[in-house]
């Protein structure tokens, strides 16, 4: 499967301030296969270091911080050929290993010609006072897009085609209807390779639920083996009440959701874990659009939403064959699925993390706020063709010098609606794309 992020190793590979890359992302989001990959695509060599297959190897950090000794010592093990700029270097489950990951600071420094890209589990976690600040570049990984899938998929045409689209005009229905019905699938399976193998090479959608089952009892594992014995069940009960956050019309985190009387004292750190192991994001209401938007957060009010649409679905317990059959199930927790989707399509293409804007007496909710350069761009998420969007039309009311822009994602087809652009919720993932068209055709 053809992997977008390739490109962007590529352009570490060529840079002249290239330092060792810590690759980040979520268990199972592909790290690995990744790394091999790029190894056999750009380099003469690969040599691949796992401490949690050769936990013998970690003696080789331990002893010493001369990098030529513990780049000698791991050929010599592991048969390797390494030579500075031939060889790809490749730490994985690079946590279990303190000291490799102490010693990037000794390759940045002393052996900047060696190639060296690192992975692990629960970095976010496992990054203690040994890290070495400001000598490693940082490159994250999220499931696979949209995009990705329908080239796993098979279906480039599609791929070429969106890649083509330069002006803001409805999408002839050739495109637009198998489109739709592919994002339908993508919301089964979600963008965890593991399950987007199983449906694009076997068509099977038993094995996906099964894939991503594995995948979820995997993180569920991890929950007991990290955090001390007080923190496992409030993070269980936490991720286990994530679904049920999101199909409520207000999305806000409450902890009282979590267990009946939770106090946030008692379950934050709790929260703050799956966080910081990339297992849910914090988005949280700003009081005002202004820059940063950081300092505008309402620190008390936020809501959770999972890294992968398909996670949500399976953690959910909402069987596939609701999507055929638009039963009342999927109808009330289609927004929370679209929602989640469009956070994840968007992931990397803004500055920082996206906020969301509530104004109460009457209630107005717009569900993402993202900056772009300069500006923020407020976010309205429908789930149908149904496009009312009283709460986007009353922020850009309120905020009008400040919202050049509007965006409304839905299943209407792509146009620009005064200063509201509608974008196909399948060309979520192309939004900065957009953007930049309908500001310059709003400067005409």
């Amino acid at each position: 499967m053809e992997r977008l992020i390739l490109e962007k190793l590529r352009q570490w590979q060529d840079s002249k301030y290239r330092k060792p890359l810590i690759l980040k992302g979520i268990r199972q989001s592909g790290k690995t296969w990744v790394l091999r990959e790029f190894g056999r695509r750009c380099y003469v060599h690969t040599a691949y270091i796992s401490f949690d297959e050769h936990a013998e190897y970690k003696q080789f950090f331990e002893t010493t911080r001369d990098v030529k000794r513990i780049l000698q010592n791991l050929a010599m093990a592991g048969g390797f050929t390494i030579k500075p700029e031939a060889t790809l270097i490749i730490f994985d489950e690079i946590q279990e290993c303190p000291e490799a990951l102490a010693s990037l600071k000794y390759f940045c420094e002393e052996a900047p010609e060696y190639h060296v890209a690192c992975a692990g589990s629960l970095l976010g976690i496992a990054m203690g006072t040994s890290f070495p600040v400001g000598k490693v570049d940082f490159l994250d990984i999220y499931p696979m897009n949209f995009t990705e899938f329908l080239m796993a998929n098979g279906d480039e045409n599609l791929v070429s085609y969106i890649n083509t689209i330069d002006r803001i005009e409805p999408l002839p229905e050739a495109f637009f209807n198998p489109l739709y019905e592919k994002l339908k699938m993508f919301y089964v399976c979600g963008g965890m390779p593991e399950a987007v193998k199983m449906w694009t090479e076997e068509r099977n959608v038993e094995e996906v639920q099964r894939a991503l089952s594995g995948i979820i009892g995997g993180y569920e594992r991890d929950f007991s083996k990290h955090p001390g014995n007080t923190e496992f069940p409030k993070i269980s009960l936490i991720w286990q009440s994530l679904p049920s956050q999101l199909a409520r019309e207000n999305k806000k985190f409450l902890y009282r959701a979590v267990k009946e009387g939770a106090r946030a004292r008692e379950y934050e750190s709790a929260l703050q874990w799956l966080c910081d192991a990339g297992l849910a994001q914090k988005i949280y209401r700003i009081t005002a659009p202004g820059l940063p938007l950081s300092a505008y957060d309402d620190l008390g009010a936020f809501k959770i939403y999972l890294p992968d649409v398909g996670l949500l679905r399976r953690l959910a317990r909402l069987a596939p064959s609701a999507f055929a059959e638009e039963n009342r199930l999927f109808t009330e927790f289609k927004g929370s699925l679209s929602e989640n989707y469009v956070l994840q399509a968007i992931a990397g293409q803004f500055e920082g993390s996206p906020r969301y804007w509530t104004m109460e007496n009457p209630h107005y909710e717009v569900d993402f706020l993202a900056q772009w350069e300069n500006e923020i761009i407020p976010m309205e998420v429908k789930s149908e063709t149904n496009v009312e969007s009283k709460s986007l039309r009353r922020y850009m009311e309120k905020y009008d010098e400040a919202a050049p822009l509007g965006l409304r994602f839905s299943l209407k087809n792509l146009r620009l609606d005064g200063r509201i652009l509608n974008i196909p919720l399948f060309l979520a993932g192309r939004v900065e794309r957009f953007i930049s068209l309908a500001l310059k055709r709003s400067a005409w």
